[in-house]
């Protein structure tokens, strides 16, 4: 019985050398002895496939900065056009009124209609500063991040 049980014991370690040397449990060649030369100091039947990984996970941790670092950018185009247009509606409402003020210019009244005016482009300006402050609330909550 007792010398069953040693063989039987026998025949168990040397079936895991085999394994191990085949990559039984590794799956196919790519565990075993392979895996621990592929794998360098790593070793064994798991190192060389998780130091693959490894290196892996850290490609695909720079492909996500990258495509970030893209996005960023776009951001920033897009912000600086969308700050371009505003620039040239403003101009375009500038011209409006400007083309307002001379069909007014040849009727009565003009004095009280340039104060009007005045207050109206107080008001515009207050506004755009406004915008402007949360453009710049944007871009450094972006920064931020």
């Amino acid at each position: 019985m007792a010398r069953r049980r040693g063989r039987e014991g026998q025949q168990e370690a040397g079936e895991r050398v085999r394994e191990r040397r085949e990559g039984g449990q590794g799956g196919g060649g790519e565990g075993g002895i392979e895996g621990g030369r592929e794998g360098g100091r790593e070793g064994g039947i798991e190192g060389g496939r998780e130091g693959e990984r490894e290196r892996e996970r850290e490609r695909e941790r720079e492909r996500e900065r990258e495509r970030e670092r893209e996005r960023e950018r776009e951001r920033e185009r897009e912000s600086k056009q969308e700050r371009e247009r505003e620039r040239e509606r403003e101009r375009e409402r500038e011209r409006e009124r400007e083309r307002e003020r001379e069909r007014e210019g040849s009727r009565e009244g003009g004095r009280e209609r340039e104060r009007e005016r005045e207050r109206e482009r107080e008001r515009e300006r207050e506004r755009e500063r406004e915008r402007e402050r949360e453009r710049e609330r944007e871009v450094a909550e972006r920064s931020r991040r």
